[in-house]
């Protein structure tokens, strides 16, 4: 069994802006103003204005090749989890069935005071929504300064745990506890590749690390896969 974990960069190949290549700044505004639970009781609406923004974005562009190619692995390996930290629902739109979301959707919407949560694809808004319950709804996103889905979490570290390879593609390896998902891997005598355009703290300790763009190394890494599982 195989599994991926991703990052950002592997949809930047699909022109969706990363947070680190834009100066730290999102279309001109800094996180705190947009993307943290502050932010939103502030100015929800606002709020609400950028996601959807960033939804025109996400379905303006296509999956690129190193999505499809994730994808089509399920044909060979059956069942290939993919660990994402994106939220813009690429690798489902390229067929992957099995994605786990460590950092929310951005086409899913929640409840600020109950358990409510549904998909949303919406890109455009005149008013706040509101929950049956009467709560605001928000975007079903992890925001600076809060906790990452545990039960996903918990899941995303047991998978790693059990296969017999793991590709990281299109992650700089800094940002915890998702940086901490190949380590486990590792530790756990699991075969870790790590595909990136350039080096990161993960490229010493993986067990091969392939320079590239995803686009372009993962459609021929079947390959490889084959021989060694």
């Amino acid at each position: 069994m195989i599994a991926v974990a991703t990052g950002a960069g592997i949809s930047a190949e699909s022109g969706i802006p990363t947070f680190r290549d834009s100066g730290g700044l999102w279309e001109g505004r800094r996180p705190e103003d947009v993307a943290t639970p502050g932010a939103f009781l502030r100015d929800p609406l606002e709020v609400w204005r950028f996601y959807l923004e960033r939804r025109k974005t996400a379905i303006s562009v296509k999956p690129n090749k190193g999505h499809q190619a994730i994808a089509e692995w399920q044909n060979e390996f059956l069942d290939v989890p993919v660990i994402t930290q994106n939220i813009d629902g690429l690798h489902q739109r390229a067929g992957s069935k099995n994605v786990l979301e460590i950092h929310g959707s951005l086409w899913k919407k929640k409840c600020c005071e109950c358990d409510f949560t549904a998909d949303d694809t919406v890109t455009e808004m005149e008013e706040l929504p509101r929950c049956a319950c009467g709560g605001l709804l928000r975007p079903d996103i992890v925001w600076f300064g809060e906790s990452l889905p545990e039960l996903i979490l918990e899941n995303a570290f047991t998978i790693v745990r059990k296969i017999k390879c793991l590709i990281v593609v299109g992650t700089s390896n800094l940002i915890y506890p998702a940086a901490a998902i190949p380590m486990t891997a590792l530790a756990a005598g699991v075969t870790v590749i790590e595909v990136n355009p350039a080096r990161t703290t993960l490229s010493d300790r993986a067990t091969l690390f392939i320079e590239g763009r995803a686009g372009d190394v993962l459609p021929d890494l079947i390959e490889r896969l084959r021989m060694h599982l």
